[in-house]
């Protein structure tokens, strides 16, 4: 499992731990709230990326 398992200070450690108390407070408030599937972040590194993703 630990070949799989996220690094240890990389981006899904630090996300997944920050979804997982943003889910539980809306619930704790009583507030429908469900993350976006199937949804990743890009780093956009450049004038060419950002007009790709535009165009998208």
């Amino acid at each position: 499992m630990a070949k799989i398992s996220p690094k240890s200070n990389s981006i899904s450690t630090i996300i997944r731990p920050y979804k997982s108390a943003t889910t539980k407070h809306a619930h704790r408030l009583g507030i429908e709230f469900e993350w976006q599937t199937r949804f990743y972040d890009i780093v956009i590194r450049d004038d060419f990326a950002f007009q790709n993703i535009s165009n998208y």
